[in-house]
């Protein structure tokens, strides 16, 4: 007997989990554990109940697939992630956010089987994620850590200057500094620079210490209180 894996399912069209729902009881060793409209309350009950895998619309009013599965990410215990959509746009980026399959509606009982499969083959995978996701009009737009240079909060969000442009995305700081440490030092409350692209320090008219980046023109400004640590990392570098 195959083991059971915990499904839950996010769409904000009622009649697509249904029919999900039924043709996921038709998946030998799949359990359908909850159902949500609303992508908000999905995140408080994954978080409460830990399903194995969970299959996810990615255009959906409010909260979008994208911003629950970036989200997901953050558990202590992520689910797979399994896209389903109408927009076969999204198809290659979904898989640069450790999207395990990526289904187009509508979904066959056939395609379905094979998403399960992929699901058992890849169990148990642990890994961490080593890009974050931005949204760039109706595209998801996944950037390597490799490839940031400097990261700015502005409001609610968090601007990201990469090898190539910037973009936007919904984690904040602070919790991008938790995950990625030993990648992005903070040099200012609100800006973390990468550390393998530190070139050096230098002073604005003003008198300011800024730090000089590699690949990029800006020099974020530094603050006393991080001054100290970033003139040691680099003379480590």
């Amino acid at each position: 007997m195959k083991e059971t894996l915990n499904v839950f399912i996010v769409d904000d069209e009622i009649p697509a989990i249904e029919r999900l729902k039924r043709m996921l009881s038709d998946v030998d060793g799949c359990l359908v554990v909850g159902t949500s409209s609303r992508p908000e309350q999905a995140l408080v009950e994954c978080a409460r109940m830990h399903p194995d895998v969970i299959f996810l619309d990615v255009e959906m009013p409010g909260m979008d697939g994208v911003a629950v599965a970036s989200r997901l990410a953050r558990l202590e215990r992520p689910p797979a992630v399994v896209f389903v959509t109408a927009y076969e746009q999204y198809a290659v980026e979904a898989f640069d956010l450790e999207a395990v399959d990526y289904l187009v509606k509508p979904v066959s009982q056939q395609r379905l089987n094979r998403a399960i499969e992929r699901i058992r083959t890849m169990r148990p995978v642990e890994h961490k994620k080593e890009q974050l996701v931005a949204r760039l009009g109706d595209r998801i737009l996944s950037i390597p850590l490799a490839d940031i240079r400097v990261l700015r909060a502005e409001d609610k969000y968090t601007n990201v200057h990469y090898e190539g442009g910037t973009a936007l995305i919904d984690d904040s700081l602070v919790r991008i500094e938790e995950r990625f440490s030993e990648r992005f030092l903070r040099v200012h409350r609100n800006t973390l620079v990468s550390r393998a692209h530190l070139k050096g320090l230098t002073r604005d008219r003003r008198g300011q210490v800024r730090v000089e980046i590699k690949g990029v023109d800006l020099q974020p400004r530094v603050s006393r209180r991080n001054l100290p640590s970033v003139r040691q990392e680099l003379l480590q570098s």
